[in-house]
């Protein structure tokens, strides 16, 4: 029976744990670094602060430090804030092995250095614990709720490593959460990142009181642009067409449980970046960090962002959003084709 260890107790690692214990073929291990988190879990077993509306099964333990979720630990899953991982791999340094499986659940970019997530995992590592870490990325589309409640949801595992994809596709996957295996993981992890910077346009528009011709060609040309950067990168433009890419596109974009599409929602509607994420009780919408980081990254590969410039300025600059959809609207006119060279 696989030992697996999830480090974060969000939403989305939570609603894995549920995943990985309905099974009973693994003992799960679900760290929360809330103490109340840590309670609810145990005495009632339910995540009240985060997903407060789902049944977290027996099979899954709670346990009290990072030494008691990783001891003798199979998989490691990481599914805490980008901003986070570093911090957290570093207090985890000291009970990780060179035999441990590690998977990156979070879909975001460190701010300061830029890295994805899987790097960021591999620098920790390799520096503080002198092995090199077999890690692979998991992304897809997938609201928390829905993976819980167990509607039926495809997502990728994707690995420079075949075994490990192989061995975390097999232990990982049921009839209602099916995998598919990815060596890209450039992609899969720009995918999974850049499209929650799309959703806070898609949430502009929606409360700018835009119908769907504007969703549906902000969905398109952020694609685009995902594409272009993902590509100048090391990844491949197939990548941004599945699951990691398009797949999640659309379902942050459109889907009213996304938390990246309603900041924008909000932000359309006329409030205030620190007044919205005040309202949110400690919940995260990864795309206020990936803004900057991404425009960066497309700044360094000299690649054209322009949706993600304006929402960088919307975001932390205080630009109005309506002048800022007005100014995407309004650029110089552009050939579909010649914008898109990966496709040549």
């Amino acid at each position: 029976m696989s030992q697996i260890a999830v480090i974060g107790a969000g939403a989305w690692g939570t609603s894995l744990a549920i995943v990985l214990g309905r099974t009973g073929k693994h003992q799960v291990r679900l760290w929360a670094h809330e103490a109340e988190v840590r309670e609810s879990l145990s005495k009632r077993r339910m995540n009240d602060l985060f997903f407060p509306s789902q049944a977290v099964p027996e099979s899954v333990s709670v346990p009290t430090s990072l030494n008691e979720a990783l001891h003798n630990c199979k998989i490691v899953v990481g599914v805490m804030p980008s901003q986070h991982c570093r911090r957290m791999f570093q207090e985890m340094s000291a009970y990780l092995k060179a035999e441990m499986l590690f998977v990156s659940a979070t879909k975001g970019l460190e701010e300061s250095s830029l890295l994805r997530m899987t790097e960021v995992i591999h620098q920790v590592i390799f520096s503080q614990c002198g092995f090199t870490p077999r890690v692979g990325a998991l992304s897809g589309p997938s609201f928390a709720i829905e993976v819980a409640r167990e509607d039926p949801t495809a997502l990728t595992i994707a690995s420079q490593d075949q075994d490990l994809a192989d061995l975390v596709q097999r232990e990982f996957s049921d009839p209602r959460f099916r995998l598919y295996r990815n060596n890209d993981v450039i992609g899969v992890e720009l995918g999974g990142a850049l499209k929650n910077v799309i959703a806070i346009a898609a949430g502009v528009c929606d409360g700018l009181g835009f119908g769907h011709n504007s969703i549906a060609a902000l969905i398109t040309r952020g694609l685009s642009e995902m594409t272009r950067l993902a590509v100048a990168c090391g990844g491949y433009a197939e990548t941004m067409s599945g699951l990691a890419g398009l797949g999640d596109l659309v379902l942050t974009c459109t889907g009213g449980l996304s938390r990246n599409r309603s900041v924008g929602r909000e932000l359309g509607l006329g409030r205030k970046l620190p007044e919205i994420i005040a309202s949110m009780h400690g919940m995260v919408a990864e795309g206020v960090f990936t803004t900057q980081a991404a425009l960066s990254l497309a700044h360094t590969h000299s690649v054209e962002m322009p949706i993600t410039a304006q929402m960088n300025a919307v975001l932390h600059e205080g630009k109005p959003p309506r002048e800022a959809i007005h100014e995407l609207m309004t650029r110089s006119a552009k050939s579909e084709s010649s914008s898109m060279p990966y496709l040549r």
